[in-house]
């Protein structure tokens, strides 16, 4: 089988959005065994919208449409459909008592949109959006005996990507008469080309219908491995051959071997050495303690979260030693120091990490460049007695994505004493 990829947007003409949807979507049907003959971008106006309906199933088995399922009037994708298929709306009910449901969990009434959201082009296989409320579509178009497929998906990533995960990829897969198995890898702490070279060989050497792709990120780099064919259990088996292969290579980089984040690991070897965590921040502005609690269940955990730019603010909260801002700097490893022991015993916890760096895009200089920071760890040892480690580390970058670099060192190192803790134990 093969596609065509739509995005719908007056936005992506502009150049006001880049379009991120398509890459991940003909990364998804490659490993479906769809492949992808054209990515097209189109206007928001109807005309524009069933000409190229009509065009792209006029080619292609597939036509894979994101954006413009909204609810303002610059949304105008149901509608082509309808137009393009000469087919009438329905309410489906599930969805609807679903979108209903959510809006009154969080406190919200009903409104008469959510009606009109439900209802579902005739003879469509509805995607449950579990990350929004415009439902996708997936509908077939018989055109002269060849049966096509129109697949309709809202354009913010988040709900696209889980769309496409959860039923897309299944649905085609199956029509494919294949097998196909998603396997992640997470990393931290190493870079993409360092990453490639240590699993190399491997790579070199996959079974056939397995792939391996590089997912570079603003904190670093996943890997994701594909194995496809017609035999479940050999496809399943190569996957895990070679999930099991590459980390066990990059053991020092790999934190997961399941659709996890760092935080979630971290908050998970928390739980199993029954220890606490507490963090002090200057240069991050809080972005560690964000992550950390972003996590369901963190409150059994994390204890409290100190975000001390003001010098003064770091003697008098986490008792910094003046003499040690004096003598070193703000952004030196022994004031990182005595941050992370200042915020473990304020807070009582076992365990702190803090940051204290430079993150631009000014206050650099030759021996303290923007991208610096220095992080500090203390924890609680078995005998009680508080251990401190310190590092510095640099990165280049605008502000955001030093900031974000910076609570993925910092919680890399978090890590890293944390497996090493639960290892000994």
């Amino acid at each position: 089988m093969n596609a065509e990829v739509i995005s719908i947007g007056d936005e992506l003409l502009t150049g006001q959005r880049i379009n991120t949807n398509a890459g991940f979507i003909c990364s998804e049907l490659v490993g479906a065994g769809v492949g992808v003959k054209r990515i097209i971008a189109c206007a928001d106006s109807e005309d524009a919208i069933i000409d190229q309906f009509t065009d792209s199933l006029q080619r292609s088995d597939i036509a894979i449409v994101t954006g413009g399922l909204g609810p303002t009037r610059d949304d105008r994708t149901k509608q082509s459909a309808l137009r393009f298929l000469k087919r009438s709306l329905v309410l489906d009910e599930e969805v609807y008592a679903r979108t209903v449901e959510r809006y009154r969990s969080s406190g919200r009434e009903p409104s008469a949109y959510l009606k009109h959201n439900a209802m579902i082009i005739d003879g469509a296989t509805v995607i449950p959006n579990e990350k929004g409320l415009a439902p996708g579509m997936i509908i077939p178009w018989n055109d002269g005996g060849q049966e096509r497929y129109l697949v309709l998906m809202p354009g913010v990533p988040q709900e696209m990507e889980a769309m496409m995960r959860s039923t897309v990829v299944p649905f085609f897969s199956g029509k494919s008469g294949v097998c196909i198995v998603h396997s992640p890898i997470k990393t931290t702490g190493i870079g993409e080309t360092a990453l490639a070279d240590i699993v190399r060989e491997i790579e070199d050497n996959l079974s056939d219908g397995t792939s391996l792709a590089y997912l570079p990120h603003a904190a670093g780099v996943d890997l994701r491995v594909s194995s496809i064919g017609s035999d479940k259990e050999v496809v399943e088996n190569d996957n895990r051959i070679t999930v099991d292969a590459i980390a066990s290579r990059a053991e020092a980089f790999v934190y997961a071997t399941s659709d996890i984040s760092l935080e979630e690991c971290i908050g998970r070897l928390l739980l199993s050495t029954e220890m606490k965590i507490a963090t002090a921040e200057s240069c991050t502005g809080g972005l560690i303690a964000t992550r950390l609690t972003d996590v369901p269940g963190s409150s059994r955990y994390f204890v409290q979260g100190f975000v001390v730019y003001d010098n003064d603010a770091k003697e008098e909260t986490l008792d910094v030693k003046a003499q040690t801002l004096v003598s070193h700097g703000a952004v030196s490893e022994k004031v990182a120091a005595e941050m992370a022991e200042g915020s473990l015993l304020t807070a009582g916890a076992d365990i702190a990490v803090s940051t204290t760096g430079i993150a631009g895009p000014g206050g650099g200089t030759e021996k303290k460049p923007v991208g610096m920071v220095c992080l500090g760890l203390a924890y609680r040892n078995r005998i009680g007695s508080i251990e401190i480690e310190t590092a510095t580390f640099y990165t280049q970058g605008d502000r955001l994505r030093n900031k974000i670099r910076f609570s993925e060192a910092a919680l890399r190192m978090v890590w890293k004493k944390l497996r090493d803790l639960s290892t000994r134990d």
